[in-house]
């Protein structure tokens, strides 16, 4: 690491009226340490791809995501198929990424970590969806995709609230959604191992990291960065119960099975709307790295060593 960018989103976490004076922190630590560094805010959300291009033709070879899991998601666009490296300095909400990578959650402490880290080449997913206005696009994905109710919390969930309470937004609106939302099923087309089969879910989540920290921690046991697939949890089922019960497997680190719901590793997954018996169809959305993105149709797949990611020393 010679020179490198540090992208922060003024807006990311519950400490903003100190976010510079943590993104100064970091700096201060990374040019003690010999590398150029510089700062500069995300300039809209979902919308730092053009600054890490432009960063990385201006000569760096770092670019440091401080903020959330949804400024990493964000500066994740620009970086894959570069050479240039994704640093984490985690200010945000959940930090998962950071915790997956066993980062220090202090500004310092990740920056300390990054001048001892190796650059290592990872995999990331892939998720192809409709936006809201009904067009073809597509994100990459450094954590997750989830699909049906996983998505409708994010769609629910009150920026204000989250930026107040942290993750006491998510544990509220997700208690809320658990106790009254009417689930919705749809069709999912699972490829891998040269097998094709087809299932009808209330919710999917494809999964690429094994710890998210907090409550839901070890969300999807067998999922790691490590591999070049997805992790997939197929909920084939409406019982709350057995979602609860799925939550609190992670909470408690159990490894008990949970009827309906299933895990398996695959390649790709075709997400459709089921045609239901009579009425319209329902609209099924879809988030990745707990960012809102549109609805199904959507497939999801992984793109083999992709980018350069940080991994401070263990």
């Amino acid at each position: 690491m010679r020179k490198a960018i540090l992208l922060y989103n003024p807006l990311s976490g519950r400490r903003q009226g100190r976010r510079m004076a943590e993104v100064d922190a970091a700096l201060t630590v990374l040019r003690a340490g010999g590398v150029e560094a510089s700062a500069a805010p995300t300039r809209a959300a979902g919308d730092a791809s053009e600054q890490v291009k432009q960063a990385i033709s201006e000569g760096c070879d770092t670019v440091f995501a401080c903020g959330g899991d949804g400024t990493v998601h964000d500066v994740l666009q620009g970086l894959v198929g570069t050479a240039a490296a994704l640093g984490v300095i985690p200010l945000g909400t959940a930090n998962s990424l950071a915790h997956d990578l066993r980062l220090p959650l202090s500004p310092m402490g990740a920056a300390r970590a990054a001048l001892r880290s190796s650059p290592r080449r990872f995999a990331v997913g892939r998720v192809e969806y409709l936006d809201f206005d009904g067009r073809p696009s597509s994100r990459y994905f450094a954590l997750i995709v989830g699909v049906g109710v996983d998505a409708h919390l994010f769609y629910k969930l009150n920026p204000a609230a989250k930026r107040a309470l942290g993750m006491a937004a998510y544990y509220t609106k997700a208690t809320r959604l658990w106790l009254t939302h009417r689930m919705a099923n749809f069709t999912v087309q699972i490829q891998g191992n040269g097998e094709s089969r087809t299932a009808e879910v209330s919710q999917l989540l494809a999964v690429r990291i094994q710890d998210f920290g907090g409550v839901l921690r070890e969300l999807a046991p067998g999922a790691s960065l490590e591999r070049d697939d997805l992790r997939l949890v197929l909920f084939r089922t409406h019982s709350r119960a057995a979602y609860l019960s799925y939550v609190l497997r992670g909470l408690f680190g159990a490894r008990w099975k949970v009827s309906g719901i299933e895990l398996m590793h695959s390649a790709r997954v075709g997400c459709r709307t089921s045609s239901p018996a009579s009425g319209e169809k329902p609209r099924i959305l879809v988030e990745a790295d707990g960012e809102l993105l549109g609805t199904l149709p959507a497939e999801i797949n992984v793109v083999p060593n992709a980018v350069t990611i940080l991994v401070p020393e263990r």
